[in-house]
């Protein structure tokens, strides 16, 4: 098994500052970030971070734990359940659901369920740092960082933390 970076600490800033000037440009009202766990969360904090320094009002930050509404649970062990936490109303508001990578769509299924069950947003989106194709679902994310095309052997891991930090980074195991 080989790792390969793909995109270090400085590329993932950067895109994360483009990425929040996406997310902003499309409306006046600030979204709500929804992070899907583990690694949505932190990525949406941090986008909310990038969102305040360019001087725009902070959006609310939530996370949503998907686990149990996967649909590939069957034969597998008992997976850790972290729980949701979305501080606030999402009836009538724009929320933007926030993930490290994009893959089948199975995840992204999964949490427009959950968020189902907490309100009905007005309109949900979704951003997503790495698109690496091969869905299953038809499902495509509105706000992408970087689009790399995989097999179904190789992984995609992005390493990231709430706050930049040079151990940050997107990597390729094959």
């Amino acid at each position: 098994m080989t790792e390969t970076v793909l995109q270090p600490a400085q590329a993932i800033q950067a895109e994360l500052q483009r990425l929040a000037g996406d997310i902003v440009a499309r409306s006046e009202v600030p979204p709500l970030l929804v992070g899907i766990r583990t690694h949505g969360v932190p990525l949406a904090q941090r986008l909310a971070a990038e969102i305040a320094a360019a001087g725009r009002q902070a959006p609310k930050v939530g996370a949503i734990d998907i686990t149990l509404y996967r649909d590939d649970l069957a034969g597998r062990s008992l997976p850790q359940v972290h729980g949701s936490d979305i501080p606030f109303d999402l009836e009538g508001r724009r929320v933007v659901l926030v993930d490290d990578v994009l893959f089948t769509g199975r995840t992204v299924r999964a949490a427009l369920t959950v968020l189902a069950d907490y309100g009905r947003p007005r309109r949900v989106e979704l951003c997503a740092l790495v698109d690496r194709g091969l869905r299953e679902l038809p499902i495509c994310a509105d706000y992408t960082g970087w689009k790399i095309k995989t097999t179904d052997e190789q992984k995609i891991r992005v390493q990231i933390g709430e706050k930049p930090a040079d151990s940050d980074r997107v990597v390729l195991i094959d």
